[in-house]
């Protein structure tokens, strides 16, 4: 199929939420903008708040728990935002930005299914249908926070109703699923704050996006998280695109196969979403490797005598794989005495590749372990 990006992770914050957020603030009365407003989370959209209030000179304050990322914390005061460390957890955090609305006249926002911050996330659908003609699908995050596939469908449909509207969300999350299938947004506390999938595993947070997600979207679908895995690691190999879960997910549903009937169609994805911290997207890219089959490793027991072991890396030479480490371990053996055991972790180039290396070294250790992804 021809697939087209829209890469909306390179807005200023690294998130699609900047469109509805920018729409929001336009929105409000000159007299509220001069009072200011307040957001209490650490999610995309307060960073959108963050950076577009301070763009257009309204007083804005961030109330973070101190659990919150230092770097989140940072980054928003950047933005020009006041950053309020309270509470241990998110809901302290929103407590004291509620008395703090209340007392000093500020707006509260949180991320809600409005007409107003779904039609900035709509220009998405706008943008699409005026950047890739006869486009046949497009593909959409989905999860609690549908808001971007609830208005970019709005948008599409009313465009060109023959254009197919898709969302993908996460097997571990099914809460958009869920909430269709139940006629109403459900609540479910195991879902939400999952440091991995970010909003995508949020609650379902308003009725009119379940509406127009039920009445406009003509699938949603559900992947692994080993798929989306790949399908970062995808990304920043082939488009040099550093993304989150959020961002992904999209691509994953391709990756998975689980939408065949679009081979040979024009497909765009919503790349929505950048805002990784460097430690998990180190995790996430060494577990995508392992995955993809191109970061493999092996376990076998040798004698302990000179040259055995330049034995094992004369056949890993002979079959190109690159050893990433090699250990030894003499003192637990098992096996019996004067022997070695070898743990070898290799980087192969694919999964042909990886079953080739592991057919040379059964050969001639038949003992050797594989160790299963």
């Amino acid at each position: 199929m021809d697939i087209y990006l829209k890469k909306e992770f390179l807005q200023y914050t690294g998130s699609v939420k900047e469109r509805g957020v920018l729409y929001l603030l336009t929105s409000l009365p000159q007299d509220q903008q001069r009072k200011g407003v307040i957001v209490a989370s650490d999610s995309n959209f307060s960073m959108a708040v963050a950076y577009h209030a301070s763009e257009l000179r309204i007083p804005v304050f961030v109330i973070m728990s101190t659990s919150t990322s230092p770097a989140r914390v940072k980054m928003c005061r950047e933005y020009g935002a006041m950053v309020i460390s309270y509470g241990t957890t998110a809901k302290d955090s929103q407590t004291h930005a509620r008395r703090l609305a209340q007392e000093n006249g500020y707006l509260y926002l949180e991320e809600e299914d409005s007409a107003v911050y779904l039609s900035g996330l709509g220009t998405v659908g706008l943008e699409l249908y005026e950047q890739v003609p006869k486009l046949d699908a497009v593909i959409f995050p989905a999860g609690g926070h549908c808001g971007l596939l609830a208005g970019s469908a709005a948008a599409l449909k009313h465009l060109n109703p023959h254009i197919s509207v898709i969302g993908v969300e996460s097997e571990n999350f099914p809460v958009l699923q869920q909430s269709l299938k139940a006629g109403h947004p459900i609540e479910d506390q195991a879902c939400s704050n999952h440091h991995f999938y970010g909003d995508v595993s949020g609650l379902c947070f308003g009725s009119n996006s379940l509406q127009l997600t039920g009445k406009l979207v003509d699938k949603v679908v559900a992947v692994r998280e080993e798929d989306v895995l790949v399908s970062m690691l995808r990304l920043l190999e082939y488009e040099r695109a550093t993304v989150d879960a959020e961002g992904a997910i999209g691509l994953a549903a391709l990756v998975a196969g689980k939408l065949p009937e679009l081979k040979g169609k024009r497909v765009a994805i919503v790349i929505c979403s950048g805002n990784i911290e460097l430690h998990l997207l180190q995790q996430c890219i060494a577990r995508a490797l392992t995955l993809d089959n191109r970061v493999c490793r092996f376990s076998l027991v040798l004698p302990d005598c000179p040259g055995d072991i330049s034995k094992l890396l004369e056949i890993l030479a002979r079959e190109e794989a690159r050893v990433l480490d090699i250990k030894q371990e003499r003192t637990f053996v098992t096996s019996g005495l004067f022997m070695v055991k070898v743990t070898c972790t290799v980087e192969t180039r694919d999964k042909i590749h990886a079953a080739q290396l592991r057919s040379a070294l059964l050969e001639r250790y038949p003992t050797a372990a594989w160790t299963e992804r």
